[in-house]
């Protein structure tokens, strides 16, 4: 006991040495340890968005004294704050804002996979601010000032709506919106009053949960973008056409188009003339149809260390679902200079080493953010459901070229219910994961709009479809 008491005494002393030392404030406060928030001498609002990571895997009694100087190396710190249990340990994870974002992305490069003690290592990773919650089973005929309006009246803090509109009658939406608050707390707080599953707006049960968090790219990528995503298209729109009138104000200045259901990407040969065209054509008429426009995100782009993700909540990056309809593009070698990745997650690996004890697993006892391909996600979804698993069935057809091409038809008995994509594929696996993403699709989970948005289009494209790609029969 006299010993126990020694430590925490000890413990308490060096935290008061690193306030006296550097003049930061440190509170403690629903569950967590405040150092910070803002440093002294600060003026003008808090950090922007991106200056913020994550720290996972810190041992349980490792503290303030510790910590704080080994993040103050990256640049200085706004506020750290160290999750705390009541037993007076931590609780293994820590959030480090610091004044400027180059300071962010020098943690994630110097800590990440870092060695605080023998055998024992830290993972930091960008964090987000989510701000922005999924609503579904809306009725369809709801606009969207009507959704915000309905929202502010049952929750604080709602900034804006996101509403993507039916792609064969644009009066009406898709059933489900993206809701945006002013902070995190607001979003959390609206979050906990919805999600019990008995809220109701205009007579429906709604569904509630967090929006995948967009991810911020680099100012300097943005700048050489050279792409423009097109949304809210009438399906009857042709690829043509969208050349012909993104290409008006200067003919053969549209490298090529790619259109997707009611989205489309515009390539363009220079920069100067992709601004023109954004600020010429967002909001234009094209087909009886206001489009929106903005510069394409690069997929696949680097989201800083690899350990210690979290989606969600207030974690790290972790995919584009639910981004409110940004568009994200895959690069390739002519698209200014810069070369594409596989925007599929990275896959973590670990060694199976002798003696490692393996049990059998059931696929319910997985979380889905274990799942990264929609034929798992698929199979989950009917084992959750207690439905027979879904049955793919293959056909094909020559190409163009020559080339056979392939389909899947997916059959789920349990609903008597048959999907069948939109598209052919070259490959089989592609085939089967579109087929797959089909469904999901068209069966209309929050979860499975989510998660397939970090699913990359056969056509080089990645992007929540705003549309409901396939056929269901």
């Amino acid at each position: 006991m006299e010993e126990d008491l020694k430590v925490i005494c000890a413990k308490e002393m060096a935290l008061l040495s690193l306030i006296d030392k550097t003049g930061y404030n440190m509170v403690q406060e629903n569950g967590q340890r405040k150092y910070g928030g803002p440093p002294p001498g600060w003026e003008g609002p808090a950090p922007p968005r991106g200056c913020e990571v994550f720290v996972g895997k810190i041992p349980r009694d490792m503290y303030e004294d510790d910590l704080v100087p080994l993040f103050e190396k990256a640049g200085r710190i706004y506020e750290f704050r160290l999750m705390m249990e009541f037993s007076g340990e931590n609780r293994g994870y820590a959030f480090v804002m610091y004044t400027d974002r180059e300071a962010a992305q020098r943690a994630i490069q110097m800590l990440d996979n870092y060695e605080v003690r023998p055998g024992k290592f830290i993972g930091v990773c960008v964090s987000l601010d989510n701000c922005r919650l999924f609503i579904g089973s809306i009725p369809k005929d709801k606009r969207k000032d009507e959704i915000i309006e309905e929202m502010r009246k049952v929750t604080d803090g709602v900034v804006d709506a996101i509403v993507y509109p039916s792609t064969t009658d644009k009066n009406r939406n898709r059933g489900f919106a993206f809701v945006e608050y002013e902070s995190h707390k607001a979003a959390a707080m609206a979050r906990r009053k919805l999600i019990p599953g008995t809220f109701q707006l205009w007579g429906h049960s709604i569904q509630v949960d967090w929006a995948e968090p967009e991810k911020d790219v680099d100012e300097e990528v943005m700048q050489r973008v050279r792409v423009l995503y097109v949304r809210n298209l009438m399906l009857e729109t042709s690829e043509e056409t969208l050349r012909q009138e993104f290409s008006r104000f200067k003919p053969g200045c549209v490298e090529r188009v790619k259109k997707l259901t009611d989205y489309a990407f515009v390539h363009y040969r220079s920069r100067s003339d992709t601004l023109t065209a954004l600020s010429l054509m967002n909001g234009a008429q094209i087909d009886g149809a206001a489009v929106e426009v903005t510069l394409a995100k690069p997929a696949g782009v680097k989201d800083g260390g690899a350990a210690g993700r979290k989606c969600g909540t207030r974690g790290s990056q972790g995919g584009g679902g639910g981004n409110g309809g940004n568009g994200t593009f895959g690069l390739h070698k002519n698209d200014g200079g810069m070369m594409g990745r596989d925007p599929m997650r990275l896959r973590c690996m670990y060694p199976l080493l002798p003696g490692t004890p393996l049990t059998g697993t059931s696929l319910l006892s997985l979380k889905q953010s274990q799942i990264t391909s929609a034929v798992s996600l698929l199979d989950f979804y009917c084992c959750k459901n207690c439905w027979l698993p879904p049955e793919y069935y293959l056909y094909s057809t020559p190409g163009q070229d020559g080339k056979l091409l392939l389909l899947y038809k997916v059959v789920i008995q349990s609903t008597r219910r048959t999907y069948i994509p939109d598209k052919l594929c070259a490959l089989l696996d592609d085939a089967k994961e579109l087929a797959a993403q089909t469904t999901l699709w068209n069966l209309g989970t929050p979860q499975s709009l989510h998660i397939l948005s970090l699913f990359p289009f056969l056509s080089g494209f990645l992007h929540l479809s705003s549309g409901t790609p396939g056929h269901s029969i």
